[in-house]
């Protein structure tokens, strides 16, 4: 099932995207074309539905894990999901999901160093039982990131204003008002 967003909601994304803390008033302001009152009822269905998530959002450089890695984990059949287990409960690991193709864990790791990653990666991921081999990509540069991406413009509806004024026009014209 696929819910239904509009561009106001993406500008409501959006806003919050910049600034999670930012009032319904000033979201309203910014978009010009809403109250408070239409904001915070817009927020809560998008909560409310699963489309926005409200999470605070740790930053690893500023703790000084300054090395970021995508390591990729190979498994041995029938053991993907117990040591996928295994490797969500370490500390560093900010992203794991299960792939396809040649490699059956994706894996983001933080660390201090590149000599802390080299560590975790042989001495704790690689000796898991059932781990075959791990490929390790360092990331030195982030372009866009989770926590920057917005609900594409292409799965928005047009907005309820705009529905709106289209139903009274084909309304009007069905009727001969004006």
């Amino acid at each position: 099932m696929s819910l239904k967003v509009d561009s106001i909601d993406q500008a409501i994304v959006d806003l919050l995207i910049q600034d999670g803390r930012m009032s319904f008033s000033e979201i309203a302001r910014k978009i010009g074309k809403l109250t408070e009152r239409a904001v915070r009822y817009r927020y809560a269905r998008l909560v409310r539905e699963g489309i926005l998530r409200v999470s605070a959002i740790a930053n690893p450089k500023a703790l000084g894990l300054a090395v970021l890695a995508d390591v990729f984990v190979e498994v041995e059949p029938g053991r993907v999901l117990e040591v996928a287990r295994k490797i969500a409960e370490l500390e560093m690991v900010t992203y794991l999901g299960c792939s396809t193709g040649d490699r059956d864990l994706s894996v983001q790791i933080v660390a201090r160093d590149n000599q802390e990653l080299y560590d975790l990666v042989a001495n704790v991921v690689g000796k898991i039982h059932g781990v075959r081999r791990t490929t390790t990509f360092l990331m030195p540069l982030i372009l866009k990131d989770v926590y920057q991406w917005s609900i594409p413009a292409s799965l928005c509806q047009p907005d309820s204003a705009a529905r709106s004024k289209r139903r009274t026009a084909r309304h009007n014209a069905r009727t001969g008002s004006k």
